[in-house]
């Protein structure tokens, strides 16, 4: 296995059995513009602090896992341009060649089990893609998620995928999904979807006992702040564009979810990103609160 490079800060919390919380690097090299991604770089970092608990930005550097970045190192994820978007597969090759690149949600989860932290927060998980009935295309999050113990705090996943076939997945696999304050599984630039989630917590209080008791994977689904909803109608009429936009240049796998995010960004004039931000930022501070209330 490789050794990890762990950032002294995170190391020291880990020593002393203080909480941490990873943070995923795809969503600043690949999820959002430059400058803005240092930027909220920055924001996730410090409002998982501010709760009490000490971040830790997940990438890989020259063939090294980072646990923990320092601001030089999230300024060159932010600035690179030409990272690798590195999923559970992908790290050996990444590893064994010497390259960089961010990790997604599979190789974060990865990355903070292998390290010692315990939850994690993101935006949107992967999952069933729309179609996948011929083309098997399901994200290798599922999968991460069903198989390592980590408390993962997202928006529920993105409107582009097949939320039903999703949640069918997650439940096939035993991975607990829990609504944070909601009782609807959310669909990350909105606060609902059409499907419910099978248990509803209140405080982070209660998901750190659910997380304890389970003692497996598990899914903190926490609803984008309600200021920062997308429009319905701008919403539904962006996703019908891109989807007709994935079939008029025949877009496949891996590179589905950022052609739709880039048409979203574009075509929504900021509204998706100041979306994207927000969302991303309060599923961090509930992490961090979370993190608190298991070392409590």
């Amino acid at each position: 296995m490789t050794t990890l490079h762990i950032a002294e800060e995170v190391a020291a919390a880990l020593a002393e059995n203080r909480p941490v919380v990873a943070l995923e690097s795809t969503i600043l090299s690949h999820g959002l513009p430059a400058p803005r991604n240092l930027a909220v770089a920055a924001r996730l970092e410090k409002v998982v602090r501010e709760a009490g608990a000490v971040p830790a930005t997940i990438a890989v550097l020259d063939g090294v896992p980072h646990v923990g970045l320092s601001s030089s190192e999230l300024d060159r994820v932010c600035n690179a341009g030409d990272l690798a978007k590195l999923s559970l597969r992908d790290l050996g090759a990444a590893y064994a060649l010497g390259r960089s690149g961010a990790t997604t949600v599979a190789s974060t989860a990865a990355l903070a089990h292998q390290a010692g932290i315990r939850v994690f927060a993101t935006g949107g998980l992967g999952g069933v893609h729309r179609g996948a009935r011929e083309t098997w295309d399901v994200s290798a999050d599922l999968d991460v998620v069903a198989t390592t113990p980590v408390l993962i705090v997202c928006s529920g996943v993105k409107s582009i995928l097949d939320m039903g076939a999703t949640l069918e997945v997650l439940e096939t696999r035993s991975v607990p999904v829990i609504g944070y304050q909601t009782s609807r599984f959310p669909a990350f630039y909105r606060r609902e979807s059409e499907f419910d989630v099978p248990w509803r917590v209140e405080n982070a209080s209660e998901a750190a006992a659910v997380f304890a008791a389970g003692e497996r994977g598990m899914l903190l689904v926490n609803p984008i702040p309600a200021a920062f909803e997308m429009d319905s109608d701008l919403h539904d009429r962006l996703l019908a564009e891109g989807l007709q936009k994935l079939v008029d240049q025949d877009v496949r796998g891996k590179d589905v979810s950022p052609v739709l995010l880039e048409h979203f960004h574009t075509a929504s004039e900021g509204v998706s990103l100041d979306a994207n931000e927000e969302l991303v930022v309060n599923n961090a501070t509930v992490a961090a609160a979370v993190a608190v209330e298991l070392f409590r």
